[in-house]
């Protein structure tokens, strides 16, 4: 760069910087560098040819107006523009384009990956309109009955749902940025990004956001290379304020697709915009993801989403049973919630399942009808017999309060209670001594195996409590 360009640019810099706000100012103007003056033509360099193209459509007389200022009535200006080359020559090259007249722009190779059909300065075409993306303008492509009232928080769920509250409310000026989320599938990952979207676009109405799929940003990304404008599709990209993109970890082995997203996510980090991704598991167990992305899904959270508990899981079905104004037992709902405990997805799914059948059959919901019904679904889903659920069976059968088993007292059929939920938890689950014993009134596990050790006694001298261990046992399998 020649010494009288940079001090001629930098004399440009404080009229335009006067003339537009901050954040227009550090986008589109940093950016230039000042290469030459010569026969009264500046010379600058911009980083793209849809660079140039948005100086020339939003600040072109400004732009003409400081440099007559610094070079007097014949100054001119002149682009250098980095150009994007084939596949066949990657490497980057650059052209001169005088300012106010683009349509010069028609000779270059045909090898440039972009539009060389624009025509005049007033006919750029919309980057929000290119392959694959033409409904995103006035889309979000977010589900308006994914937001943060129909989300229902537990401990199991709390960090994540925090985190993306507070991201929602000041989008790009937290810590959690990028706020990465994940789980294993059908633990509200998608519901929760769909949640911040909104609450964004309820918060900030100027603001974009874009919800996609990974496999929907390497389609569009794929499409773009066919139709030889990937410069479109990239600044598409860059000018979104909130980008949510589910499934992060399906870009693994698709080397060109994480570059391009490398420049994408690098870009709206320096903007301060705010990137929100989800996966199916923690950065550092991501497999064939490039170092140099992974490092930066660290800058900001990850949170996960874990297998909502039981008191979470009533809490899920009672929550979509009132938005959807339907009325059913409180006992079918807590054998919902005691049977299905691998997923919400699965936990809902039952329930439709059983309204439907109702529905159909016009049968009255019953508890009864619930074990015919969801006891088939279960099945047809290796249910996983859990402590919660031994704990449900037992104090049914006993007609006690579950609560009561959480505490101290040495009430004789609490007492037993509370052995017989340790002895079928053992003999059902894979949980430890210590586990089942924390489950059970945060006892340890010497009580645990000590309360294994009174009901095979009981069973082996009394016939009468062997019949109801065996009873208790078939309910338990059912």
């Amino acid at each position: 760069m020649e010494k009288y360009a940079v001090e001629v640019w930098e004399n440009c810099l404080k009229v335009i910087k006067d003339n537009i706000n901050h954040q227009v100012f550090k986008t589109w103007f940093l950016p230039i560098k000042p290469l030459k003056v010569k026969d009264n033509v500046l010379t600058i360099q911009v980083p793209s040819q849809f660079f140039y193209e948005w100086l020339e459509e939003h600040y072109v007389a400004l732009l003409k107006k400081t440099i007559k200022k610094e070079l007097g009535n014949d100054g001119r200006l002149e682009y250098s523009i980095i150009m994007d080359n084939s596949e066949s020559d990657p490497e980057p090259y650059a052209i001169n384009v005088p300012t106010g007249e683009r349509k010069a722009t028609s000779n270059l190779p045909v090898s440039m990956p972009i539009d060389l059909n624009r025509g005049n300065s007033k006919e750029i075409p919309n980057p929000f309109i290119i392959p694959g993306l033409k409904k995103i303008k006035v889309n979000s492509q977010l589900i308006e009955s994914y937001s943060f009232d129909n989300f229902v928080e537990g401990d199991c769920n709390r960090l994540a749902r925090s985190a993306g509250f507070a991201v929602a409310n000041n989008p790009g000026k937290t810590s959690f940025n990028p706020l990465l989320l994940y789980s294993h599938t059908g633990l509200g990952k998608t519901h929760l990004t769909h949640a911040i979207g909104l609450q964004v676009k309820n918060n900030f109405p100027e603001k974009t956001v874009l919800y996609v799929t990974t496999d929907q940003f390497f389609n569009q990304f794929v499409d773009s290379v066919k139709n030889n404008n990937q410069n479109d599709f990239i600044h598409f990209y860059q000018m979104i304020d909130v980008l949510i993109i589910d499934d992060i970890h399906n870009l693994a082995g698709k080397e060109k697709t994480q570059d391009v997203f490398f420049h994408i996510f690098n870009h709206l980090h320096q903007k301060s915009n705010q990137i929100v991704l989800t996966s199916d598991k923690p950065p550092v167990e991501m497999k064939g993801i490039e170092a140099r992305l992974l490092s930066r899904f660290k800058w900001g959270l990850s949170a996960d989403l874990q297998v909502p508990d039981l008191e979470t899981r009533i809490a899920i079905l009672h929550k979509k049973l009132y938005n959807d104004g339907i009325e059913i037992p409180a006992e079918v709902v807590e054998y919902l919630a005691y049977s299905i405990n691998t997923n919400v997805r699965e936990l809902e799914g039952a329930l439709i399942s059983l309204l439907a059948q109702s529905s159909l059959n016009k049968k009255t919901i019953t508890l009864e009808l619930a074990k015919q019904m969801i006891d088939k679904f279960v099945k047809n889903t290796s249910r996983e017999i859990s402590i919660d659920y031994i704990q449900k069976v037992v104090c049914d059968y006993f007609n006690i309060p579950i609560e009561m088993i959480y505490t101290k007292t040495r009430k004789r059929e609490i007492v037993q209670a509370r052995q017989l939920s340790m002895y079928f938890s053992k003999k059902h689950t894979k949980a430890s001594l210590a586990s089942i014993g924390l489950h059970c009134g945060n006892k340890d596990h010497a009580t645990v195996l000590h309360a294994c050790r009174t009901v095979n006694n009981l069973i082996e001298t009394d016939k009468h409590f062997r019949i109801f261990v065996e009873d208790l046992d078939k309910k338990i399998k059912l």
